[in-house]
């Protein structure tokens, strides 16, 4: 006998990403506008830096756009081909946000030490005026998307892009500054190389987080021998197998298990009681609230009849 709690319905699982394509789509349309007006700017002023950092803006730009589809497709409605709808949609896209990210930042990495030993020519007075007005407009996408930031992987992948460009316009203004007043022009590699460093932990773990879901990997917070511990407590249990919990999206952690218990729960008419213990303990006990839970309960002996099972 299996159960699922049917107070709680599925369409929420498109919810997180509704209520941010907003904050999503204006962020993109700034970061856009940043893009071509240092595109411009690395033309006439004929600055390697500048245009280097414009590519990482239109980089960047390319992960809002997949985080904007992504929440675009969470927020459809489920249906009997994918019952989580698209939920995991956010998880997809802030994988390769990350991704990204991260190759952009050994990038950064990598071209930082090679101009430390072949510096090039950089008119640094107009990289300030366009370094400000692409700082401006990184500034402005970050205030639309802070309040959004910690709702899911999807927000925090964006917000970490634009961070990104925030990051390389103070760069290119801090480098512009000290070659201007000192003529080190070795300036502009070591800021971008200390920004690829203050980005790239946040990103790796950003990464490892959205593989783990992938993965199908037990939620973070979540002790899965305390779980089993706890279920063990119960009345009328002999014991758990099959215990297994991941995640499909942010806020949508789910359990399946299988529990042996007391071969009268099955006459008596004590099985939809054990039903409701169990799901009331995995989503009330523990840090993390698991509201979507199967249980299969079983009477003593029934696992060795079954092909497969892990213990």
């Amino acid at each position: 006998m299996s159960g699922h709690d049917h107070s709680h319905g599925h369409s929420h699982a498109g919810a997180p990403g509704e209520s941010h394509q907003g904050r999503i789509a204006v962020a993109l349309g700034i970061t856009l506008a940043v893009f071509v007006v240092q595109l411009i700017g690395s033309w006439l002023t004929g600055s390697l830096a500048l245009l280097f950092d414009s590519a990482h803006v239109l980089t960047d730009a390319g992960g809002l756009a997949m985080a904007l589809v992504a929440a675009r497709l969470m927020a459809r409605p489920s249906t009997n081909r994918r019952t989580w709808g698209f939920a995991r949609a956010e998880v997809l896209a802030a994988t390769a946000q990350a991704a990204i990210l991260l190759a952009v930042g050994l990038v950064v990495l990598v071209e930082g030490v090679q101009r430390l030993f072949h510096p090039a020519d950089i008119a640094s007075q107009e990289m300030i005026i366009f370094g400000v007005v692409g700082l401006v407009g990184n500034v402005i996408s970050l205030f639309v998307l802070l309040g959004g930031r910690s709702k899911n992987f999807n927000m925090r992948a964006a917000f970490l892009e634009v961070m990104n460009d925030a990051l390389g316009s103070v760069a290119v203004i801090i480098a512009a500054i000290i070659i201007t007043t000192t003529g080190w022009v070795q300036a502009d590699a070591v800021v971008a190389m200390l920004i690829g460093a203050l980005i790239l932990p946040r990103t790796v773990k950003l990464l490892l987080e959205t593989i783990g879901v992938l993965l199908e990997s037990t939620p973070a917070g979540l002790d899965l021998a305390k779980v089993r511990e706890h279920i063990m407590e119960l009345d009328h249990v002999h014991g758990v197998h099959d215990l297994h919990a991941s995640q499909i999206a942010t806020g949508l952690p789910i359990l399946s298990a299988h529990v042996v218990v007391d071969e009268g729960c099955f006459h008596d008419g004590h099985a939809p009681t054990m039903l409701d213990a169990l799901q009331k303990c995995v989503a009330g006990h523990f840090d993390i609230s698991i509201e979507h839970s199967t249980f299969q309960l079983e009477p003593v002996g029934h696992a060795e009849h079954e092909p497969g099972a892990h213990h």
